[in-house]
């Protein structure tokens, strides 16, 4: 099964911040929804933009992507 990475970009000086509190959120919903999500996480990409992402089965996101609105998303790759 493909997986995905859902993706919100964070943009500005307090894009790592933002980013890392966003992931809180995604974190609440996955445990609310009772979603079978082990990888999550945050990136920082460079000092002025930083992402959250979730991974998902291709099978799953169409259902998640329209609650939580990525930015973007992408094929995953371990």
């Amino acid at each position: 099964m493909r997986k995905l990475k859902l993706i919100w970009d964070f943009k500005g000086p307090s894009a790592s911040k933002i980013a890392e509190h966003h992931l809180i959120h995604l974190k609440e919903y996955i445990t609310t929804k009772n979603l079978n999500i082990d990888i999550t996480g945050t990136e920082i990409i460079h000092e002025l933009h930083a992402i959250a992402y979730l991974v998902v089965d291709e099978s799953e996101m169409k259902p998640i992507r329209d609650v939580l609105k990525p930015h973007r998303g992408q094929i995953y790759s371990n």
